[in-house]
């Protein structure tokens, strides 16, 4: 047995003492974690102070390093997620369906936890909360591998939140990390079919492609977010400018961030020196195509076919003008991930247009992309977003990590 068949063994052996859990046990185990976080606080710094040195050892961009950085509000806020977790809903047991043949037989379909879930997933040790506490509440065992450059983080929070579940009852192994951050027993947790129900990878594109094309587990995919703003001719340009600062400079590494910005071309003499000031005073390079250089001069630093399909998670984004809606909505149909795409317009049918013909998993209209969030949507915190199709687009809240199953009561039918 190798070293993630013995995590996976180990989660699966005490996976059933939460799958058979009240609401109520499972709410004291996550008070105990937000407890424990709030006064553990100086030990998580102190952790963290490790990993952010690192970081500038290595040459990490100031972004990333604002991704990895806790801070005390940091932490309330992570803590603050865990009391939103308690006061939701449990999913756990909620009937959605039921019917009674004709033969007499009652069936109910009811939710139920996926098992044992394993997630993967870089830089942002928030996540190692979140995701511990959104599977622990759906009754789900879970197994943390965080990247390399959070690993004292990572590490510090996992062992105060199995301390915390084991003075709830629980057993620790509930939420276990992945000590080892080799790529080997990465690909061992990716064959775990055994013990694993489900992987979920949360990171950039380099990993979901990595877990997508050598998982054997059953994968949802989440994260990549190459998230556009198109601003038409009938937009509020004020507006405009206010919603691509904000998803472009309020935190630039996340997934919802904006990276492309389109602008139609009857609004771009007078909106790109808008957007551009607001922009400059964070310092954002501009790769746009010839009509956005001969608007804003040799700031414009030429984009390319790569520009325009990049997630930057950075201060740089990528800007096109374009003839009208039609080029818009191909441009980003051709250059999307499917995450979160906005219009900026004062025409109701653009805005309906742009909601129709768009294939993401959140469209705004006059609003900014870095809503999506579980926290912003009302689920708490968030296990990632997912950008696939099959059971679970968008937010991953609580619902999203329990599946189903029919529960038949008869009086001895039989066919």
């Amino acid at each position: 047995m190798n070293y993630a068949e013995t995590l996976g063994a180990n989660a699966k052996a005490c996976e059933k003492a939460l799958r058979c859990a009240s609401t109520e046990q499972k709410n004291k185990a996550l008070a105990a974690i937000r407890s424990a976080l709030t006064e553990n606080t100086e030990k998580i710094l102190s952790a963290n102070k490790a990993d952010l040195e690192a970081a500038e050892k290595n040459g990490m961009s100031a972004a990333m390093q604002d991704r990895l950085r806790l801070t005390p509000e940091r932490i309330s806020g992570i803590a603050a997620g865990v009391e939103d977790v308690i006061k939701l809903d449990d999913p756990v047991g909620l009937t959605e369906s039921g019917s009674v043949r004709p033969n007499g037989m009652r069936i109910t379909k009811v939710r139920v936890p996926m098992g044992v879930i394993g997630i993967i997933y870089e830089s942002r040790p928030n996540v190692t909360a979140d995701a511990a506490v959104l599977c622990l509440k759906a009754g789900n065992a879970v197994i943390l591998r965080g990247g390399k450059e959070a690993y004292n983080s990572n590490k510090c929070l996992c062992d105060i939140m199995r301390s915390a579940i084991a003075s709830a009852g629980f057993p620790e192994d509930l939420i276990q990390f992945v000590d080892d951050t080799t790529r080997e027993v990465t690909t061992q947790l990716m064959k775990c079919t055994q013990y694993l129900d489900v992987l979920i990878p949360r990171g950039g594109a380099g990993l979901i492609r990595a877990v997508k094309e050598n998982a054997s587990v059953p994968v949802i995919e989440t994260g990549v977010g190459n998230c556009h703003v198109f601003v038409d001719e009938t937009a509020n340009l004020e507006m405009a400018v206010n919603i691509v600062d904000n998803g472009k400079t309020q935190r630039p590494s996340v997934c919802n961030a904006v990276e492309s910005l389109l602008v139609h071309e009857k609004a771009a003499e007078t909106f790109l020196p808008m957007v551009k000031e607001r922009l400059d005073k964070h310092n954002v390079e501009i790769r746009g195509c010839t009509k956005t250089a001969a608007i804003l001069g040799d700031c414009v630093i030429p984009a390319t076919e790569e520009d325009y399909a990049t997630e930057f998670l950075d201060y740089i984004i990528s800007v096109k003008i374009v003839k009208d809606i039609d080029e818009a909505v191909d441009h980003i149909g051709k250059y999307s991930t499917g995450h979160s795409e906005c219009i900026v317009t004062n025409s109701l049918a653009n805005a309906e247009r742009f909601k129709n013909e768009i294939d993401a998993a959140a469209v705004y209209v006059n609003a900014s992309t870095r809503f999506t969030d579980g926290g912003m949507f009302g689920f708490g915190a968030e296990i990632g977003i997912s950008t696939q199709k099959l059971h679970a687009r968008g937010p991953m809240g609580l619902r999203e990590l329990t599946s189903v199953k029919y529960l038949i009561d008869g009086s001895g039918q039989i066919r």
